[in-house]
């Protein structure tokens, strides 16, 4: 039944509009016809070894396999379609971020590592896009909603997993990102920094290129930049049941914002 396994489960797969799982696969099969589990495995694994010389992939997201263009040819695809692909704010992308690598969050979570507030039309429309959800509160007055990251967020992004993510910059001085761009640091800066090092104990770094400051000084102490810490280790999505059902939302994690255009498939 291999070869016509693979038949069937590339038509189903070229029909569907939606990433297909295991278990949905199984569940296209009369009982005691299903395939098991590892022998659609094994179809699939063939399905993609078949297209390495084609312009379209079989990949997988946090969903389950669909069809899909290869990256490199998006250009193309752009020309087909001709319209422009949504725009995505950077407000919304770095709240969307935050919430992929530090879920599950709350609002208040959200507005202290931003600095700034969170509007409520940006919380609505990350979830309508149905990218977030509710994943319960935390037990503070007013009981704040958690938002975490769901399945159809991996797909949209193209994501097997929350391992996929990029990995977040490491934390670097202020000194070093200005030496770096050849920009001298304002004197009030420097002596902010030089007060907060002398607070804290800290040791004083090189200013170098950065600037001198307003007394003259050139070794300027510097506090390491404020940002998204490093996730622990990410949750996997486990595989969905026999019945079929669409798991559910599993904490997640995600990278810094910028008015990007999203992935598509086809």
């Amino acid at each position: 039944m291999s070869g016509d396994l693979k038949k069937i489960l590339e038509a189903v797969l070229l029909a569907s509009d939606a990433p297909l799982s295991v278990a949905r696969l199984q569940g296209l099969f009369e009982r005691g016809a299903q395939p098991s589990a590892d022998q659609i495995k094994r179809a699939l694994g063939e399905l993609q070894d078949d297209c390495d010389a084609r312009g379209v992939e079989l990949g997988k997201t946090g969903n389950g396999y669909r069809y899909q263009s290869r990256p490199q040819y998006a250009e193309w695809i752009r020309k087909l379609h001709a319209t422009r692909p949504p725009k995505l704010s950077r407000a919304l992308l770095e709240t969307l971020a935050i919430i992929a690598y530090r879920q599950p969050v709350t609002r208040g979570d959200i507005e202290e590592i931003r600095g700034v507030g969170v509007t409520p039309e940006i919380v609505r429309r990350l979830l309508e896009r149905g990218w977030i959800a509710e994943v319960g509160v935390r037990d503070l007055p007013g009981r704040p909603a958690l938002f975490a990251t769901t399945r159809e967020f991996l797909s949209y992004f193209n994501l097997e997993s929350l391992r996929d993510l990029p990995p977040l910059a490491p934390e670097r001085e202020f000194g070093e990102i200005a030496a770096e761009l050849d920009a001298p640091l304002p004197p009030e800066l420097l002596a902010a920094l030089r007060d907060s090092a002398h607070q804290t104990g800290a040791p004083a770094a090189d200013a170098g290129a950065a600037g001198t400051a307003a007394d003259g000084a050139t070794d300027t102490p510097v506090e390491p930049t404020a940002g998204l810490a490093e996730p622990a280790e990410p949750t996997e999505f486990t595989e969905p049941a026999e019945s079929g059902d669409p798991p559910q939302p599993a904490p997640a994690e995600t990278g810094r914002e910028d008015s990007t255009n999203a992935p598509g498939a086809s």
